[in-house]
């Protein structure tokens, strides 16, 4: 199916118990697959509209993970979402985790551009770090920053992703005299227009997406 052309159906796996929870799967796994981690169904539903079905995969977070930087193998195990994640990538966690067992060729981070989106990054990455280090050494760990506003300005569109830039950018077309400009404000990725959403953070074509590493985490 071409990327588009139908939205998330969550519910459907409800059928299928051996698939992760909430997992939204692509046709094709291996080394061209991908899978985007989003924070909760409507971001999901919003990228799954716009994904290429064939090689990107949707997982969305129920909330904010796990600190598992000091949690035991027991206690993470435990964690709901973070046992759909293992299972979805299928290559064990701490000591049994095998790189060679990936189902995807890598993850991409897509978390909403605001202090909560980071503070989930942020989890995720000390998940990583902690039971799967070997995937972060790999740098198979990406992450899309999503657009806070655009800046609308004759046939320009200007895809800001801080308050800074927010303001920078306004400012700057005020200074040299452009006052006939619209800016829009997303209120997370599911309030990103979608062909916005695609050009920016799903289409591989156009996006830009940002290597993770062990520092980062």
């Amino acid at each position: 199916m071409v990327a588009g052309s139908q939205g998330c159906h969550l519910e459907r796996f409800v059928l299928y118990p051996a698939k992760p929870l909430k997992l939204e799967d692509c046709i094709e796994q291996g080394v061209r697959s991908e899978l985007y981690i989003v924070e909760g169904d409507s971001a999901a539903s919003a990228v799954c509209r716009v994904r290429d079905e064939r090689f990107q995969a949707v997982l969305p977070m129920q909330g904010k993970p796990l600190n598992a930087v000091r949690a035991t193998q027991k206690k993470v195990i435990a964690n709901p979402w973070l046992l759909a994640l293992t299972e979805a990538l299928g290559a064990g966690m701490g000591d049994d985790f095998n790189l060679n067992k990936m189902r995807y060729g890598r993850i991409v981070l897509l978390m909403d551009p605001d202090a909560d989106g980071i503070h989930c990054g942020a989890l995720l990455l000390m998940f990583f770090r902690r039971w799967m280090q070997p995937l972060i050494e790999s740098g198979r760990i990406l992450m899309v920053r999503a657009p806070l506003a655009t800046i609308i300005f004759g046939d320009q569109n200007i895809h800001v992703r801080s308050e800074v830039e927010y303001r920078a950018e306004g400012e700057r077309l005020r200074v040299a005299g452009n006052s006939n400009f619209q800016m829009n404000r997303y209120r997370g990725l599911a309030g990103i227009d979608l062909d916005v959403l695609a050009q920016t953070c799903v289409n591989p074509a156009t996006r830009v997406l940002l290597s993770v590493g062990i520092d980062d985490a």
